[in-house]
């Protein structure tokens, strides 16, 4: 970043502070920072220490601008601790969050920027950069919801939605199992595995690669909630017939995916394979395979989300009384609002944590491709 630029970005972050030590805080009866002691000691660090960064060159304006940021987010949510601030906040309070939002995006960029040498200083920089701007998404989304007043049947805040989460742990519980556990990866295992021993066949006779793809394509254009309440019909309501949905889901991907991979050999290697006197079963083994993973690996990591929208979607048109789907739609029903972004963030979590195994089962596998030698 243009050092002329962060210099005045944390000027004018540290400026927000300070101005709302003047500016007031509410359109109700509040009191003022000056009146409240602690939350003044820290909007004048908070602004002190901002102003420092301004001062400080390089990458060691990261360390105060961090700080200074934190002392702001703390004293922002302690305001809405205070009936008068929360649902009625003014431009004094929205002078500090704009302040936080400011500091903390140059810190992030100042992150984005750097390039260690060593590698574990590496590796802890690219997961704190999402964790770091994560947060301060989340920090918004919070202030936002709650200075404004926005009603939590239109959109809770995080923290009210973490709150359900953690109190519905043992209904969540059933739920993970019921949709992840016996519809994802069952789901998932078959879809991937057929895609992939259908590939195989179709690369080694060429006319069923001609002929299953256009049926693959076919099935993949199927619209999923029209697909799901058959897939209902035929396996009943419990989870089979999301499992079903699931297979279907992730078939083609894996199908087309692996064929390409199959076919990346090159043909100088595919000579090499028939002077060695290499039948089929030992050119598949040693060639077509190992260059096909980094496109079957692909469509794992496609297919690990898709599988998991796959179920949820299934849920909506017939289940038993559990499942990420089930609860949603039910949920939403009696307008609790909270519960239903506790199941979104259930999702979320199995949705991401699936995606990091493959990708981690991938970086294990594939160490030998050129994209891994950096």
């Amino acid at each position: 970043m243009n050092p002329s630029r962060r210099r005045l970005g944390f000027i004018l972050a540290a400026a927000g502070m300070f101005a709302a030590l003047v500016l007031p805080l509410s359109s109700e009866v509040a009191a003022a920072l000056p009146a409240r002691p602690v939350l003044l000691a820290f909007t004048l660090a908070a602004g002190l220490l901002l102003a420092i960064a301004a001062g400080v060159r390089g990458y060691r304006s990261v360390v105060p601008g961090f700080v200074g940021v934190l002392c702001g987010a703390t004293t922002t949510l302690a305001l809405l601790r205070d009936p008068g601030v929360a649902g009625s906040a003014a431009v004094g309070f929205w002078a500090m969050v704009l302040a936080v939002w400011l500091g903390a995006a140059l810190c992030v960029v100042q992150l984005a920027s750097m390039r260690p040498r060593n590698k574990a200083s590496r590796r802890v920089l690219s997961l704190a950069i999402p964790l770091l701007f994560g947060a301060v998404v989340f920090y918004l989304w919070e202030v936002m919801v709650r200075g404004f007043g926005v009603s939590p049947v239109i959109l809770p805040a995080p923290s009210a939605a973490a709150a359900k989460f953690a109190a519905s742990l043992p209904t969540l519980g059933q739920d993970f199992v019921q949709t992840f556990i016996r519809g994802v990866l069952i789901g998932y295992a078959i879809g991937c595995g057929a895609g992939l021993l259908v590939a195989i066949v179709a690369q080694r006779f060429a006319f069923l690669g001609r002929g299953l793809l256009p049926l693959g394509n076919f099935f993949s254009a199927l619209p999923l909630v029209g697909v799901a309440p058959i897939m209902v019909m035929w396996f009943g309501f419990d989870w089979p017939s999301k499992a079903a949905v699931v297979a279907l889901v992730t078939f083609f991907p894996m199908l087309v995916n692996t064929l390409a991979g199959l076919s990346a050999a090159g043909h100088m290697e595919r000579d090499l394979m028939r002077s060695y006197g290499a039948d089929h079963r030992q050119t598949l083994k040693k060639l077509y395979l190992p260059a096909a993973l980094p496109f079957i690996f692909n469509a794992l990591k496609i297919n690990a989300t898709l599988a998991l929208i796959g179920a949820i979607v299934a849920e909506f048109f017939g289940t038993p009384t559990q499942g990420i789907g089930f609860r949603i739609s039910t949920e939403a029903g009696r307008m609790a609002i909270d519960m239903v972004w506790a199941e979104i963030a259930l999702a979320a979590i199995a949705g991401m944590a699936f995606y990091g195994l493959v990708a981690l089962a991938e970086r294990a596998t594939t160490f030998w491709h050129p994209s891994y030698r950096t």
